[in-house]
């Protein structure tokens, strides 16, 4: 009977633990649903969006199909992704975001082939045309780096531009690298020039 009631008591609480938590999340939702009225329709879809990722995260944690550091890796990720955005949309006053990408400092292979160190980020700087970096946004004790992918007109705009500047700085390069500057001249010295050509060394 002991063994039962034991069994029966950490059902009991499991249950209570899982309660606690949905109502948490519960209340939490709407404290954001109500922050979120705000914005305008794409912002609020977005973030929407965002509560229904944590959802699936909460059901998937409950059922246990994942462990619990992929539920908090995820959890903040989706506070940093909902940071980010409702800093974009007050800080544009525009209805639109671009596409999110969050990742953690060990998941940078997953946007480049050749990850670039954490340290030579700079904010508003754009990688392989394809991602705008707009910073570290920490969450839950963790740092995500943030960036914004840019849609298929704004790359190929970027690419246009970018090879054009390659253009004109190959044209402003020195034509010839043998060709000598000509000497100073004092004052009071002639001013004539004298053109020198290469000798021709003839071989024995």
């Amino acid at each position: 009977m002991r063994r039962e009631g034991n069994i029966l008591f950490r059902i009991a609480a499991s249950v209570a633990l899982v309660c606690a938590t949905w109502m948490s999340v519960a209340v939490a939702q709407r404290g954001q649903q109500s922050e979120d009225a705000g914005f305008g329709p794409v912002v609020r879809a977005y973030l929407g969006y965002l509560r229904a990722q944590q959802e699936v995260v909460d059901d998937r944690v409950s059922r246990r199909e994942v462990n619990r550091t992929y539920y908090r890796r995820n959890s903040n990720r989706i506070r940093a992704l909902r940071q980010m955005a409702i800093r974009i949309a007050r800080e544009t006053e525009n209805d639109y975001l671009p596409e999110l990408e969050a990742v953690a400092l060990d998941e940078l292979g997953l946007l480049f082939e050749e990850p670039p160190k954490p340290a030579s980020l700079r904010v508003g700087e754009t990688l392989n045309y394809t991602l705008r970096y707009l910073g570290l946004v920490r969450s839950g004790g963790e740092g995500f780096h943030l960036f914004a992918r840019l849609d298929p007109y704004e790359q190929a705009e970027l690419r246009k531009k970018g090879e054009a500047e390659q253009r004109r700085q190959q044209q402003t390069q020195p034509a010839a690298t043998g060709v000598h500057a000509p000497a100073q001249v004092s004052p009071g010295e002639p001013t004539t020039t004298t053109a020198t050509r290469p000798r021709r060394i003839n071989e024995p």
